[in-house]
């Protein structure tokens, strides 16, 4: 099969669809612990701050996850790493249900975080191979079943919270993880021919030449930028449950809140693919990321249920598609036979400013007793995104004559 046949061919889009559902049930964890927070908070006596760190050892496991699971697809696959990561997961949910101190449960958090990782920049690397004129959307699809499991889960999960209590929906979790990625993950063993890779690797040598920015220093510079946006974004998707119980709503209003946020992330994600097709990764996260700091200025006057239900909305149409962008930018400016190890590395950087935006958020929230500076604070941190993003996009815009033949590879 050629590599005109073989990319954006009838088995990648089936290849895709199945690799949503995988993302949809591998993710699962790692939003449970946000229903589950103010249900923590009082069984175990906790301040708010404490209460988030279980969130936060789940999201540098995640983060950590999305690198040195990236690179050991790079080496076995998908299908070895999905079965791997998904025994890590029931691994780590067991071990949750069995916690008795924030410090246990933080642990196994770290431990679900770390497998459940599987289900996002892997995935979203693996996928990129597959597709060359619809990558964008391909990518943002993937990207989709993170949200799509944060919008599901909570609701579905609600029911089992209200009436058995949180270790019994974590127990759901395990075994919903164990029946279902497993044999979803035979179904991903096939891998792309040489003259596919061949190609990929052409392509992204002749832009990281066109850019004049090496590999190294592109993912060093998407590191920081990652970090600074996705501060900003957990600010929202971490604390609204706890926001909602503050404010008198209930966590179920703060469940709500957080499944519309996520379902407007998929529509926003499902744009951004489109635009990506169009525009390229560099245009399409500095749209996301301004628009998602617009929408945080929103959040600041909003006081009553229906607002909040109205800018969480809004917020999830803003940002959802800033994260596959990364992924997106790296697959056109980096080799592709690093795919796996380099898009981990960027949506790692994603993730560590998500656990600690959420922690800041928490730590913020003790220090005012209010939840406004947490907001300005990511504000600020959105700012330092959009900088990086226009620098980029003014090194990448070409000045000269296009680059029609294939020079050296820039240093790594």
């Amino acid at each position: 099969m050629t590599d005109q046949t073989e990319t954006d061919s009838r088995y990648a889009w089936f290849r895709l669809c199945v690799t949503v559902l995988v993302a949809v049930i591998a993710n699962a964890g790692m939003w449970a612990i946000i229903v589950i927070m103010p249900a923590v908070e009082a069984e175990f006596g906790a301040s708010r701050a404490a209460a988030s760190m279980p969130y936060t050892l789940n999201m540098i496991g995640f983060a950590l996850g999305n690198f040195a699971i990236g690179r050991a697809l790079d080496r076995f696959g998908v299908t070895v790493s999905l079965i791997l990561a998904a025994l890590g997961i029931v691994a780590g949910l067991v071990l949750a249900i069995l916690s008795h101190s924030i410090v246990m449960l933080s642990i196994a958090q770290l431990i679900v975080g770390l497998a459940s990782a599987v289900g996002f920049g892997p995935l979203i690397a693996d996928i990129s191979h597959w597709f060359v004129r619809r990558r964008g959307i391909a990518v943002a699809l993937v990207a989709s079943g993170n949200y799509l499991s944060g919008a599901i889960w909570p609701m579905l999960l609600a029911g089992v919270l209200a009436s058995d209590g949180w270790r019994a929906a974590y127990t759901v979790l395990a075994v919903a993880t164990f029946v279902g990625v497993i044999p979803l993950a035979f179904l991903l063993r096939r891998a792309t021919s040489d003259a596919t890779r061949d190609a990929a690797q052409l392509a992204s040598t002749l832009k990281a030449q066109s850019s004049g920015v090496s590999p190294r220093v592109l993912a060093y510079l998407l590191g920081f930028a990652g970090i600074s946006c996705c501060v900003a974004m957990s600010m929202p998707q971490v604390h609204i449950v706890s926001l909602c119980v503050d404010m008198g709503f209930g966590p179920v209003a703060g469940a709500e809140m957080l499944s519309l946020m996520l379902l407007g992330g998929v529509g926003s994600r499902i744009v951004s693919g489109v635009l990506a097709d169009r525009l390229g990764g560099v245009r399409t996260l500095l749209i996301g990321s301004t628009l998602q700091c617009l929408a945080l200025f929103l959040y600041l006057p909003a006081g009553g249920l229906i607002s909040l239900y109205i800018v969480s909305l809004v917020f999830g149409l803003s940002q959802g598609g800033i994260v596959p962008s990364y992924a997106l930018i790296v697959r056109e400016y980096m080799p592709a036979k690093e795919a796996g190890a380099r898009v981990g590395f960027v949506l790692m950087a994603t993730i560590m400013g998500m656990a600690l935006g959420g922690w800041m958020s928490g730590q913020i929230y003790v220090w005012t007793g209010s939840y406004e500076w947490a907001f300005i604070n990511g504000i600020i941190w959105n700012g330092f995104n959009i900088a990086i993003m226009l620098w980029l996009l003014l090194r990448s815009t070409p000045r000269g004559p296009r680059v029609t033949s294939a020079p050296a590879p820039l240093p790594a």
